[in-house]
C-alpha cells in the first residue's frame, strides 16, 4: 500500500506557510487544531494559538512575547524537547510524541505532532509548526475538559505515515524467524512502544477451545501483568465479534481510577479466513479517534501475523514429525538388532547340539538324549520370539481376530502356576499365588490361549527382572462395566489380575515408553536380560481388545513394580464371608461384596 503523505504535507505547507510567517499577533485561526504555534532551532515561539489561551489567563495579542519573555510555558523536559526538534529540523521527518509542559506550577500533557516548515532549496529548516492537543490536565484543582475532535487532514496523513512504517517493521520482524515466541512478543513490543499503549497482549485461538491464553504481552509498569491468564471467549463479546466478522473491533471500557474511560482494539489474526490468534490493543486516551485506514493498517498487519503463525505452526509441525519419525526409524533398527540377536542365539544353540549328535560326539545315548532336549528347549524359545513378531504384525494390520468364551479363572492360574513356578524356584524367588474366597467359580468372558499368553508374559518379566524377593499374583473383583457394547452386551464386573514383584522396577520419568512398540526403556537393559521388548506391547493390545485396560506401577528403580489389567466377568459370583466366631461361610451376593473402584 502506497502513503502519500509527504505530497500532502508539502501542499498544505506551502499554502500555509505564507499565512503563518505573516500572522504577527500570533494566532493561527486558518489550521483548524486546538494548539499550533511554531518555534525556531533554539525553542522561542514566533506563532502561538490555543483554544485555552484563556483559561490560562494568556494575553492573546500579545501571547508570542509573553511566552518568550517568562518562559512561562515550556516542556517540563527541555533537553529533550530540543533534541527532537533539532532531530526533526537535521531529517525533515515529522515526529509525533507525547509531552509534558508546565505553566505556573501547573502541568499539561499534550499531544504533538512536529514538522519542519521546508526551507528553500539549498538552505537549511530552521523553523518547526507544532501542532497538537490537550490530553490531560488540572487547573485550580478543576478537571479541563477535553473534548472529543476529529483529526485534521495532516494529523491523518502522518498518523497513516507512522501506522504503515510501524505495519512494515512488524512484517520484517516476523519474517526473520519462525520461532512463535519470538514473533509473539516482538509485535506485541513494537506495538506497544510506538502507539505508546497501556497494554497489547496476543493470544493463539483454537477452534476447538472457548477460551484462549495471553501468550505474549507488552504492558505499563503500573500495571498488573495478564501473562499466561486464560480468557473466555464468550464471557468477552469483542473477541467473539472479532474471530466471527475477522474484523477490527473497538471498544471502551471504564479505566483505572481517575483515568477516565479505556479504549481497546481487538483484532483476530487470521489466515486463508481461519482465524488463529488474537490481538489486544488498549490505551488511555478518550480523544483519540482510529480513522477506516489506520482500521485497514490494523487489519493488514493481524494478517501478516496471521500467515507468520500459520507458517510458524506449520514448521512445527513438520519438525516434529520429522523428530517422531527419525526416532521412529532409530527405535525399529534398534529393535532389529535385539531381534536378530534374539533369533540367532537359539538358533546357533540347536544347530551346535544337533551337529554334536551328528559327529557322534555324544558319549552315550542318555547324553544323545539330553543335546537333543536343549534343542527342543532352543526351538520353543524360537518359536515364542517368532509367534511374538507375527502377533505384533497382525495387530499392526488389523488382523488380530479372537474368539471369546467362558474361561474358568482358577485352572487359568493353575497352568501359569505350573509353567513359571519352576522358573521361579531355580532363581530362588518366592511365587505365590492368590485368588478372591467365592463359593462358586469365577468365569471370564475372554480367549483362553491369548489370556495364558498375556499373564505368561507379564509373570516372565516379573521373574526375569527380580534377583531376589518374589512374585505375587493375585485377582480381585471390581464393580466396572466393560467397555459400552463390548461383544453387544453388558457383562456386571472385571476381574483385576495383579502381578507384582520386587525386582528392579522403573524410574518414572521412563514409564510412558512401556507400551510403545519398538520403544524399550533402555537397549542395555534389554541386552543384559534378553528378549525382544515387546511383550508388554503385545499384552496391552490383546488385553484392550478382550475389552480391559493394563496399567503399570513403580516407584522407581530398585523399587519393584506392578502390572494389572482387567477382563469381563462372565457371571455374578457368590462371594464368602469368613468370621473368626463363626466357622459357618455366609454367601451374599455381588451387589454387596464385590469391591468397588
Amino acid at each position: 500500500m502506497t502513503i502519500t503523505a509527504n505530497s500532502q504535507l508539502s501542499n498544505v505547507f506551502s499554502q500555509n506557510l505564507e499565512s503563518i510567517t505573516s500572522k504577527t499577533d500570533g494566532s493561527l485561526p486558518t489550521l483548524g487544531a486546538e494548539l499550533v504555534y511554531t518555534q525556531d532551532e533554539a525553542g522561542r515561539y514566533l506563532t502561538f494559538c490555543w483554544q485555552y489561551s484563556e483559561l490560562l489567563g494568556l494575553n492573546t495579542e500579545k501571547v508570542v512575547e509573553e511566552l518568550n519573555q517568562t518562559q512561562a510555558f515550556v516542556p517540563v523536559d527541555k533537553v529533550t524537547y530540543l533534541e527532537r526538534l533539532h532531530r526533526i529540523l537535521k531529517s525533515l521527518v515529522p515526529e509525533r510524541f507525547q509531552c509534558w509542559f508546565s505553566y505556573h506550577q501547573e502541568l499539561f500533557e499534550l499531544d504533538l505532532v512536529i514538522s519542519p516548515i521546508m526551507p528553500s532549496l539549498g538552505t537549511t529548516a530552521t523553523t518547526v509548526l507544532v501542532m497538537g492537543r490537550l490530553v490531560q490536565a488540572t487547573l485550580n484543582k478543576k478537571q479541563v475538559p477535553v473534548a472529543s475532535k476529529t483529526p485534521t487532514q495532516i494529523e491523518l496523513a502522518i498518523r497513516s505515515q507512522q501506522h504503515q512504517k510501524l505495519v512494515n517493521r512488524i512484517t520484517r520482524n516476523i519474517r526473520r524467524t519462525l520461532d512463535l515466541d519470538i514473533i509473539w512478543q516482538q509485535t506485541v513490543d513494537s506495538l506497544g512502544k510506538a502507539l505508546r499503549l497501556e497494554r497489547c497482549i496476543i493470544c493463539p485461538y483454537q477452534p476447538s477451545s472457548s477460551k484462549v491464553e495471553v501468550k505474549a504481552e507488552y504492558c505499563q509498569p503500573e500495571l498488573k501483568s495478564m501473562l499466561g491468564s486464560k480468557i473466555d471467549i464468550t464471557s468477552e463479546p469483542a473477541f467473539s465479534q472479532a474471530l466471527t466478522a475477522l474484523e477490527p473491533v473497538v471498544m471502551e471500557v471504564p479505566g483505572y481510577a481517575g483515568s477516565g474511560r479505556q479504549r481497546t482494539l481487538v483484532i483476530a489474526t487470521c489466515y486463508q479466513d481461519q482465524a488463529n490468534g488474537l490481538i489486544a490493543l488498549s490505551w488511555q486516551d478518550e480523544c483519540y479517534t482510529l480513522s477506516e485506514a489506520e482500521l485497514e493498517l490494523a487489519k493488514e498487519a493481524a494478517d501478516q501475523l496471521g500467515t507468520a503463525i500459520a507458517h510458524a505452526t506449520l514448521y512445527k509441525e513438520l519438525e516434529a514429525a520429522r523428530q517422531k519419525a527419525e526416532e521412529a526409524s532409530r527405535l525399529k533398527s534398534e529393535f532389529l538388532a535385539n531381534v536378530s540377536h534374539e533369533i540367532r542365539t537359539p538358533l546357533n544353540g540347536m544347530i551346535g547340539f544337533l551337529k554334536l549328535i551328528l559327529e557322534g560326539m555324544a558319549d552315550d545315548t542318555e547324553e544323545q538324549n539330553q543335546f537333543l532336549a536343549e534343542a527342543h528347549h532352543l526351538s520353543i524359545h524360537l518359536l515364542n520370539i517368532i509367534n511374538d513378531i507375527l502377533d505384533i504384525a497382525k495387530i499392526e494390520a488389523g488382523k488380530m481376530e479372537l474368539t471369546y468364551a467362558p474361561v474358568k479363572l482358577d485352572e487359568l492360574f493353575t497352568d501359569v502356576e505350573n509353567f513359571m513356578r519352576p522358573q521361579a524356584e531355580m532363581r530362588n524367588l518366592s511365587f505365590q499365588m492368590q485368588m478372591p474366597a467365592t463359593s462358586d467359580e469365577i468365569i471370564v468372558q475372554s480367549n483362553y490361549q491369548r489370556l495364558l499368553q498375556v499373564m505368561l508374559n507379564l509373570v516372565g518379566n516379573a521373574i526375569k527382572f527380580t534377583h531376589e524377593g518374589g512374585v505375587t499374583v493375585s485377582a480381585d473383583l471390581v464393580l466396572k462395566k466393560a467397555k459400552p457394547n463390548f461383544q453387544g452386551q453388558e457383562f456386571p464386573g472385571m476381574v483385576r489380575v495383579r502381578v507384582a514383584d520386587t525386582g528392579i522396577g522403573v524410574s518414572l520419568d521412563k514409564q510412558d515408553k512401556l507400551f510403545q512398540l519398538f520403544s524399550q526403556v533402555d537397549g542395555s537393559r534389554t541386552r543384559h536380560y534378553g528378549g525382544t521388548g515387546l511383550g508388554l506391547a503385545i499384552s496391552q493390545k490383546l488385553v484392550e481388545a478382550m475389552g480391559g485396560e493394563v496399567h503399570f506401577y513403580s516407584l522407581g528403580e530398585g523399587l519393584g513394580s506392578t502390572v494389572t489389567f482387567t477382563v469381563p466377568l462372565y457371571q455374578q459370583p457368590v462371594m464368602v464371608l469368613s468370621s473368626d466366631s463363626d466357622s459357618t461361610n455366609s454367601a451374599v451376593s455381588d451387589s454387596e461384596a464385590l469391591n468397588q473402584c
